[in-house]
């Protein structure tokens, strides 16, 4: 067994959890260090605290084990997978669950094996085990985020030594890709959104053309070794549109007052409520339309998230974006972005790049 299996079994304990349930996806991945093939046939790794076993395809299980010495229960689609799950539960001794946890991200279909097995089982998803677990990075995870966000850094700096008036957005999302391809890291997402294109948070990336004047963002990220990066900066082509300065002004001091808020034992709410106060007082609440921040590590959106709502205390070890944003319609939008490492003193910043507004082109 792993390390991670073997503390993630004493939190099964500790949490009162007999049973978990894992498809293939970011959770297994991260804990046994494999992503096995996963299609429309149930293919579940099961947990209790002690003892672990797959439920497999047999189309899967040699692939799957040149990777695992662990139990494999293999079922043939001719037979279904009902008889194989029933002995998988029986040789964990979780025939009876009465506490179950389900990886949150499986098909329904699948959950839905599991929960009619054990109907009478309390059941939950994963934030108080595997969940809670892989939003604590440690030192190890934290050197090859911090490698990551170098890429990224230098992903940005490659687009605006070749940015110009004319290109197309995919032009110059072609130029990050290239970028992160040179350095040996898959190009994960790019959005890259020139003028009023930018008022939209989650713009797709297309056709228009680069304009002198056009404030631009450029919100990018790649992976290597099964982890991620994120940031987003901002050029401008020549002067900067009317506005454009004072708003920069105040996203960065939303983003300066959320980091001065992030220390271990505080709320995660707390980091929204400042970044969103600076920009309510600024007068720009209305276009602040989106959570200051989201957790970082082999996906690029996990645990924890940083919204208003927010309950989660956060803890040394945690990794996070804080990017507050606005969005003035038809003219730009405006986004800085940071993923940070919270220490005990403190968050740490993971890019090496300045969020002053880049002048290009």
């Amino acid at each position: 067994m792993t390390d991670r299996l073997s503390r993630l079994q004493s939190k099964l304990s500790a949490e009162g959890v007999d049973l978990l349930a894992l498809a293939p996806g970011a959770h297994l991945a991260w804990l046994l260090g494999f992503n096995p093939h996963g299609d429309e046939r149930p293919l579940l790794f099961c947990v209790t605290p002690e003892s672990a076993g797959f439920l497999m395809p047999a189309l899967e299980a040699d692939s799957a084990r040149q990777h695992t010495d662990l139990p494999f229960h293999c079922w043939v689609d001719d037979a279904g997978p009902q008889a194989a799950f029933d002995a998988l539960l029986e040789d964990l001794g979780a025939g009876n669950a009465g506490s179950i946890a389900l990886d949150e991200t499986m098909r329904a279909d699948h959950a839905a094996l599991v929960q009619d097995r054990l109907m009478n089982a309390k059941r939950q998803f994963t934030e108080s085990t595997v969940g809670a677990m892989r939003m604590r990075k440690d030192e190890a995870e934290f050197a090859i985020l911090k490698h990551n966000a170098q890429t990224a850094d230098r992903a940005m700096q490659a687009a605006w030594g070749a940015m110009q008036v004319g290109m197309t957005e995919l032009e110059v999302a072609g130029i990050v890709k290239d970028a992160f391809r040179d350095q040996g890291v898959a190009p994960l997402f790019w959005i890259i959104g020139t003028g009023g294109n930018g008022a939209f948070p989650h713009h797709q990336t297309g056709e228009t053309r680069l304009k002198e004047g056009d404030a631009v963002i450029m919100d990018i990220g790649g992976g290597v070794d099964s982890y991620c990066s994120d940031i987003t900066r901002m050029a401008v082509l020549g002067a900067a549109p009317e506005g454009f300065d004072e708003v920069h002004a105040v996203v960065n001091a939303a983003v300066e007052a959320a980091l001065q808020a992030a220390r271990p034992g505080v709320k995660a709410h707390v980091l929204d409520d400042a970044a969103r106060a600076v920009i309510t007082e600024a007068g720009y609440g209305d276009y602040f339309v989106h959570r200051t921040g989201h957790g970082l590590g082999t996906t690029v959106h996990e645990p924890p998230y940083i919204t208003a709502s927010s309950q989660t205390v956060l803890e040394e070890g945690m990794v996070f974006s804080i990017e507050p944003g606005i969005y003035l319609p038809d003219r730009f939008g405006l986004r800085l972005e940071e993923i940070v490492y919270v220490r005990a003193d403190g968050p740490e910043i993971l890019s090496d790049l300045p969020r002053d507004v880049r002048v290009v082109g």
